[in-house]
């Protein structure tokens, strides 16, 4: 096994391990900010059942952060995530 030497090369691992799902996820955070499950999942185009999948995922890599508001759990990209989504192109 090689070492991962850059971050490039890293979210280069990332994206070829993460659902095809997960880059409308962050598309839609990048593109809408912040948002409950609820309305990321209607922006993303991804199953409720399927968003959670792709959350759990996202947030254990350190790019998504969810914090609870009310009943509602709101999702945010996190710097290491905006970082992400401008290396793979998902920034305007």
């Amino acid at each position: 096994m090689t070492a991962v030497t850059t971050m490039d090369e890293y979210f280069v691992g990332v994206s070829k391990r993460l659902p095809d799902e997960a880059e409308r996820v962050l598309r839609a955070l990048v593109d809408q900010g912040n948002m409950n499950k609820e309305e990321l999942s209607l922006t993303a185009r991804v199953k409720r059942a399927v968003l959670d999948h792709v959350i759990m995922q996202l947030y254990a890599l350190g790019l998504v952060e969810v914090a609870a508001e009310g009943k509602s759990r709101i999702c945010s990209l996190t710097k290491l995530g905006r970082e992400y989504a401008s290396v793979e192109g998902l920034v305007v």
